[in-house]
């Protein structure tokens, strides 16, 4: 029950309905998903440790804001564990594997053009997790899924927002699949840095004009 609550809002937080700032009641959560204040109470605990909810003393949880030191830092984290992932994976993955990529690679491209922003987003987390399967690292992989889910907000902002990242998201996993293909590790790692480091860079530009919009209004 309480992984159930936590994806519900979750998906809630991402989608927007619960925006940056909002406070996050639990009689009232428990109302609107049917469900006891218990599973509902350890549901915000479980979204704190993902980053998306910070649980305050007296005031309850509420929905954490965006701000350019949080990209930076999920981001300059995925820069620095997900190459080197790739870089131990990548080597070994077998001809089954590249298949999985190719059809996972195909459902995302789909979805992109569906604009199904809630399958592009898991289908995107899957690629890149299936890419370090055979990485024999499964804390890092560990960490990096919790910052693939904690970072699916903002990219969901990214590519909403700019739909030419949309194509490019699309040609950039062709390439990463590509390059494990052609055997050319090293460059796939590198691409995947920067990869990452571009959609920090869109985001840090998104909020940064926000911010200065709001300043001059």
């Amino acid at each position: 029950m309480a992984a159930a609550a936590a994806q519900e809002i979750r998906n809630r937080i991402v989608e927007g309905i619960y925006p940056p700032g909002y406070q996050l009641r639990q009689d009232g959560l428990a109302q609107e998903l049917e469900m006891s204040r218990i599973p509902i109470r350890e549901a915000l605990v479980l979204l704190e440790s993902e980053g998306l909810v910070k649980n305050y003393p007296h005031r309850g949880a509420m929905v954490v804001e965006l701000s350019i030191e949080e990209i930076e830092e999920l981001f300059n984290m995925r820069m620095l564990l997900e190459p080197f992932l790739f870089a131990r994976s990548a080597p070994k993955l077998t001809s089954v594997d590249l298949d999985e990529l190719r059809l996972i690679q195909s459902r995302y491209a789909e979805s992109i053009e569906k604009l199904d922003v809630d399958s592009w987003n898991n289908l995107n987390t899957e690629f890149h997790l299936r890419l370090y399967r055979h990485a024999d690292s499964p804390r890092i992989v560990a960490t990096v899924h919790n910052l693939l889910q904690e970072c699916d907000r903002h990219t969901r902002i990214q590519l909403s927002v700019i739909g030419g990242d949309r194509d490019r998201a699309v040609q950039e996993h062709q390439r990463l699949l590509g390059l494990c293909e052609q055997g050319l590790h090293a460059e796939g790692a590198s691409f995947m840095r920067e990869h990452i480091d571009h959609i920090r860079a869109v985001l840090v530009d998104l909020l940064h004009n926000k911010t200065t919009d709001k300043a001059t209004a």
